[in-house]
């Protein structure tokens, strides 16, 4: 209860510091930043769902990212929706359908199988994007949105649009930590583990990890609206496999099953990226090379890296999984599904 406690002062007080970063005099650039950070720390969260704790390495979350934004873009430009929560609303559950599609027909693959079809969806969703002109934009993407106020707030400022995204952010991450300790959280981390013997005790493998696959893409979604509005354009390049690759490089560096990671890794990427670009035309070796790094000397990411350190410190001996739980290892060979 101690620990509960202190953890939960802890983020309190790093929400907190957080919300007050626009007051503390730093320029705009690193506002903006910290703005992205979120953002995509939101698709990199819900893509941990999928990756973390139900064990599918999917790449169809940039397709999600994409539509929402798409869809925000569409609803303010041609049918003037310029109301944020019903916007929201639509281009949420719009995403969410797409998904709904996508997972009845990812999930007849697994392993490798599923691992192509994702990637083909995606491609499928990022080529109608570049070719449907007039709805899309094609390449010139769709301009001429703003940011509409919320609750009588204007959030065209970079330091409103920065707090809303945080508060966004955190509500997302509560909802995700309740799902993931709720009982349907639990059986997925089973799923993750022993997908046979899950079935064997009468869960429906498939429509578990058809609902985690449907709840990753909302989140993606709701990154997608935040992302057209702090950009105010929305092109082809949201949908790109690069995109989809680079959130998935996000829960891997930040620690795969661990929900606060992905956050981490987000930061990364995003400060990383942006500070390597302004001093060499060759970032994205160096970058690279940083993720390969990690990648070999420490497999939990920078989540396993600061407890390692934290009992480095402490003296604390022994070491605990993701997100609290067992770690995420091959069950040994007795205990393999179909051994069982």
């Amino acid at each position: 209860m101690r620990r509960v406690a202190l953890a939960g002062a802890g983020g309190a007080a790093a929400a907190v510091l957080a919300a007050l970063v626009p007051s503390l005099g730093l320029p705009q650039y690193y506002v903006s930043l910290l703005t992205q950070t979120w953002i995509f720390g939101i698709a990199a969260m819900g893509l941990d769902l999928l990756v973390g704790f139900t064990g599918l390495v999917s790449f169809t979350q940039a397709a999600f990212f994409g539509t929402g934004a798409y869809l925000i873009a569409i609803l303010q430009t041609q049918y003037r929706l310029v109301a944020f929560w019903p916007a929201l609303g639509v281009a949420v559950a719009g995403t969410v359908a797409l998904a709904a599609v996508f997972g009845l027909l990812a999930l007849r693959g697994e392993g490798v199988s599923f691992i192509i079809i994702t990637l083909a969806l995606n491609e499928i969703v990022w080529g109608l994007a570049y070719q449907w002109v007039s709805m899309s934009g094609g390449d010139n993407g769709i301009t001429g949105f703003v940011r509409p106020a919320v609750a009588g707030v204007d959030l065209s400022g970079t330091a409103a649009f920065y707090r809303f995204c945080l508060a966004i952010l955190l509500a997302c991450l509560a909802l995700l930590m309740a799902i993931v300790r709720s009982p349907f959280g639990l059986v997925l981390q089973g799923i993750r583990e022993r997908p046979r013997r899950m079935e064997a005790l009468g869960y429906s493998v498939r429509s578990f990890r058809y609902a985690a696959f449907v709840i990753a893409a909302g989140f993606a979604g709701v990154a997608g609206v935040l992302f057209a509005y702090y950009n105010q354009f929305v092109g082809p390049v949201n949908l790109s496999l690069d995109t989809t690759v680079q959130i998935l490089i996000m829960v891997i560096l930040g620690g795969v099953g661990t929900l606060l990671g992905p956050l981490a890794g987000a930061a990364v990427v995003v400060f990383v990226s942006n500070a390597l670009s302004n001093l060499t035309q060759r970032w994205e070796l160096i970058l690279g090379a940083i993720y390969i790094a990690i990648l070999l000397y420490a497999q939990d990411g920078l989540v396993g890296i600061g407890r390692r350190f934290g009992r480095a410190v402490c003296g604390t001996p022994g070491a605990r999984g993701a997100a609290g739980g067992p770690a995420m290892s091959p069950p040994p060979p007795g205990e393999r599904d179909g051994q069982a």
